[in-house]
């Protein structure tokens, strides 16, 4: 299997490539620092040839540019993908987006995941909670207080779901990646407060749904 991974030079994506190719499959990161930029077009046709399936698992440069970033590159990605002939198109997204929101974040992922659904390619959008790794980053300056429960999951365990679904048949539809418990901002440790990417959360919104995937990696054993 021929794997592009649209965003392979960062941190989930270097540690996809790595899982991909260690399954045996053929894994190419694809970033701008490859040589393509899913935004201009630059090499997205060649990088294309021949896939099986794209993973994309990049980030917007800032939130400001983010709900345009998403968007265009989601259609030019989609629109590549039909003229190479691949077949599933797996998005990485987070947990806990509703219509109607608020944030301009969410909002832009919200964006992202209806041109996925929107482009005729057959997909499947990945809503994972918050990364054990970027916590520090992903718990900001919220109001809610340290009872507010998240649901943590490790990224090797992420990454591992992420090559069980790139090797699976498309979905159609959304999975959801979460740790295997539920713990607080203040079990976590933090001295923050509840927000998530800037923005004040209701409790409950960063746990995952009925029927997620659930990773192995417990936060003591992830501390340890």
């Amino acid at each position: 299997m021929k794997a592009v991974i649209v965003g392979g030079t960062g941190q989930t994506g270097r540690l996809l490539v790595e899982a991909l190719r260690a399954r045996g499959h053929e894994a190419i990161p694809a970033s701008r620092s490859t040589g393509v930029d899913v935004i201009t077009g630059k090499g997205v046709d060649e990088v294309l040839t021949g896939a099986d399936v794209v993973v994309d698992v990049t980030n917007a440069p800032d939130y400001g540019t983010a709900a345009q970033f998403f968007r265009e590159s989601s259609e030019n990605l989609t629109a590549a993908e039909r003229t190479a002939g691949v077949g599933h198109h797996v998005v990485l997204s987070i947990v806990g987006l509703e219509p109607g929101e608020a944030h301009p974040y969410y909002r832009a992922k919200l964006g992202q995941e209806a041109a996925v659904k929107a482009g005729g390619v057959d997909y499947t959008i990945v809503r994972a909670t918050q990364f054990f790794e970027f916590l520090d980053t992903v718990v900001g300056s919220g109001t809610s207080g340290p009872d507010v429960r998240l649901q943590p999951v490790a990224l090797s365990d992420l990454v591992a779901y992420l090559v069980e679904i790139a090797e699976g048949a498309p979905v159609n539809g959304i999975v959801e990646i979460a740790g295997p418990e539920v713990v607080t901002i203040g079990e976590l440790g933090s001295t923050a407060g509840s927000g998530w990417m800037g923005a004040d959360v209701e409790d409950g919104a960063l746990v995952a749904g009925p029927g997620a995937r659930l990773g192995s990696t417990t936060l003591a054993a992830w501390r340890s």
